[in-house]
């Protein structure tokens, strides 16, 4: 299962996405968490030091050894300089899994033990000082796009990655690679208005939005995000010194978790798992391909100097009938 956590700067995204990420691990589901924001603290939410966060490796600086690997023996993609973040898989590709041992992971993920279990940490990595006045962000966040376009993921799996705040995921097709896109918001104005722009934007592409309100401190709270975020509101959480504790750099055992957000916790997995019935691996597919092309016609035609429709292979939907053989750990 795809998972997405997006929402306003501040609003407790990555807060929210690393306590998930740690009740999935507890529960001894496979766990790929993926830091796609620019401000990179995913790692040191889960428990990583400053230094040890900094130290890890950026998908961005190894997208050649993703490529590469990626395009197999893909015949309509003659060489890795042609493939673009949007590319799609077809036959001859190689597929990925949630599970395995393959060159991208081990290039790309460490391995996070935490108190209830252990997770794969992968990063897109921040602005260096070379990129500064002269990129993007988004040309990082493409190795995340290309992974989870290559990704054969099943029900109990689970990748959850920490989006770019606001709504910056637009940039890209990926806002589609989901099967649950969680929004943590505040209850107030500026709290909810990521929520109805994103809300908007998604309108027409089948995306799962469910809201987290985060920073609920009483009925006024929950009566406001209710009246603006209507059934999309899942659950909500309010202080917690677990929380607090951990951004104290005093991690206490996950099992002193307060009752409450475990309980939220718990919600938004039933939620998550309840939208693999909903799974439509032909319209993932097709999404896929609509914005392969449209990058193809924008940019990627002329920076790569082919026509890139040539890469769509008009018979292949990514579904769990093409999973590759899980590798053993």
């Amino acid at each position: 299962m795809k998972i997405a956590f997006v929402g306003k700067g501040g609003s407790g995204k990555t807060t929210l996405s690393s306590l998930f990420v740690r009740h999935l691990a507890a529960h001894r589901a496979p766990v790929v968490a993926v830091d796609a924001d620019i401000n990179q603290h995913l790692g040191v939410a889960l428990g990583l030091g400053e230094a040890e966060a900094a130290a890890l490796p950026a998908m961005g600086a190894h997208l050649p050894l993703i490529k590469e690997y990626l395009r197999g023996t893909n015949p309509r993609i003659a060489s890795t300089e042609t493939m673009i973040k949007t590319t799609p898989p077809g036959e001859g590709s190689r597929l990925l899994r949630i599970t395995e041992d393959n060159p991208v992971h081990d290039a790309c993920a460490r391995r996070v033990r935490l108190d209830g279990g252990e997770v794969r940490l992968m990063v897109t990595g921040p602005f260096t000082e070379a990129d500064l006045g002269v990129a993007c962000y988004h040309s990082k966040v493409g190795a995340v796009e290309l992974y989870l376009n290559h990704l054969v993921d099943g029900r109990g799996e689970f990748v959850v990655v920490d989006m770019t705040a606001g709504s910056d995921s637009f940039a890209s097709g990926m806002f589609t690679r989901f099967d649950t896109t969680f929004l943590v918001a505040e209850p107030t104005r500026k709290g909810v208005a990521v929520y109805r722009q994103y809300k908007e934007y998604a309108r027409d592409w089948g995306v799962s939005l469910r809201v987290i309100g985060n920073k609920v401190r009483g009925r006024d709270d929950l009566d406001f995000l209710r009246a603006e975020t209507g059934d999309d509101l899942l659950v909500t959480v309010g202080d917690s010194d677990w929380v607090r504790a951990m951004e104290r750099g005093r991690p206490r055992p996950f099992s002193e978790l307060e009752d409450g957000v475990r309980e939220a916790l718990h919600a938004m997995y039933e939620a998550a798992d309840a939208s693999y019935e909903s799974r439509d691996p032909e319209r993932y597919t097709r999404q896929m391909v609509h914005f392969h092309l449209k990058n193809a016609e924008s940019w990627g035609n002329a920076r790569t100097g082919v026509d890139l429709a040539a890469q769509v292979d008009p018979s292949f939907v990514l579904g769990e009938e093409r999973a590759p053989t899980p590798q053993p750990a």
